[in-house]
């Protein structure tokens, strides 16, 4: 019994300080997230000159494919990446080497315009949902925070609902509105109600940091372990592929070599703008021979890569279309909400404490 009792306190001493400092690591990842869920409407609803073209549906990928070609021609030696129409942004984007960002039309390639305060925010607050905008160790300081809100924070806060209502599910799930206890009451039941969208946002955040151990675990589920060789199967040249259109997946991006003897990267995806269900994708590396130095796609790949792919959609809700968005929306705002009950009901209690009288010796 006392082995018991001294268990159930390391529990709840766990929680309580690991939600005060995680706790608030996840508040800022839980609240720059449910923003950004939002990012493609903002951003094309504040930028609708440089993120929108009218009737894109009507433009074809060869269109598309010539208009990035002959926008690569004339500004190839002092591009990084070409973006072609994908998520909120239908129109041509060109990354050049000083950092600037230009837009063009998908059709016309008349130029639009540059890169707008609303769109750096936007990059901007990625960036301190991915890594608090800390260099190097930032994304470990985030990911790290979400493998010990997963397994300790939520772990911990689970069992002590459990020991406390596993007989009557109905006091779990009850608030007072009008109580004393109404901090108590919405950290018991919004923790326990958002248990599982929770733990799958923290577990496929985690993802990002740690994707080399995701993947090496993920390969127990392939049939076999010999990575796919598809470097063989012959591919276009280079001058082709910025003007025939592939005829499973769509062109994304381009990214130009870093170094004189580098190697283009060509990312494709199914679908250019966001749509529920699987994430398909195709990366292809050419050297500046033609050569085919790597080469992945969606309906080839191996199990592991296939799945690896979904995390993205699974952690931002797409996968499930737009009632998976508000889900993971508001599941964001959670956090920082079981941060201020949490704080509460600990003044609460060291308030109490104090008041009590004093054992005269």
């Amino acid at each position: 019994m006392n082995q018991l009792l001294h268990f159930n306190r390391t529990i709840k001493n766990i929680h309580l300080w690991l939600g005060i400092s995680c706790g608030l690591l996840a508040s800022i990842s839980g609240l720059t997230g449910s923003l950004y869920v939002w990012q493609p409407e903002i951003t094309a609803a504040l930028n609708p000159k440089l993120l929108t073209a009218t009737q894109i549906d009507t433009i074809s990928e060869g269109t598309l494919l010539r208009t990035a070609s002959f926008l690569m021609e004339m500004h190839k030696d002092s591009l990084t990446r070409i973006n072609l129409p994908y998520r909120e942004q239908q129109t041509i984007s060109l990354i050049y080497k000083n950092g600037e960002t230009h837009y063009h039309h998908p059709q016309t390639a008349t130029f639009l315009g540059t890169k707008s305060a609303s769109i750096q925010f936007f990059e901007d607050l990625l960036n301190i949902h991915r890594t608090l905008a800390i260099p190097k160790i930032g994304k470990y300081i985030m990911g790290g925070s979400s493998i010990i809100f997963l397994l300790l924070i939520l772990g911990t806060g689970i069992y002590i609902w459990w020991k406390a209502y596993g007989n009557n599910f109905k006091k779990g799930f009850n608030i007072k509105w009008k109580g004393k206890k109404l901090n108590y009451d919405l950290h018991k039941v919004l923790g326990v109600g958002f248990f599982i969208p929770l733990a799958i946002i923290a577990f496929s955040g985690a993802y990002f940091t740690y994707n080399s151990y995701y993947k090496a675990a993920l390969t127990l589920l392939d049939s076999s372990k010999l990575a796919q060789n598809q470097n063989t199967v012959i591919q276009p040249k280079f001058t082709e592929l910025t003007r025939k259109p592939d005829t499973i997946y769509a062109l994304r991006a381009i990214y130009f070599p870093k170094e004189s003897n580098g190697e283009f990267h060509f990312r494709y995806i199914q679908d250019r703008f966001i749509e529920p269900g699987l994430r398909r994708s195709k990366e292809l590396k050419l050297t500046e021979t033609d050569e085919v130095s790597s080469l992945t796609q969606f309906h080839t790949d191996l199990t592991s890569n296939k799945i690896a792919a979904q995390f993205y959609p699974v952690h931002t809700g797409e996968i499930a279309g737009f009632f998976g968005r508000i889900l993971v929306f508001i599941s964001g705002l959670v956090p920082i909400t079981l941060y201020i009950t949490g704080f509460r009901i600990y003044f609460t209690r060291k308030e109490k404490q104090l008041k009590r009288p004093k054992c005269k010796k």
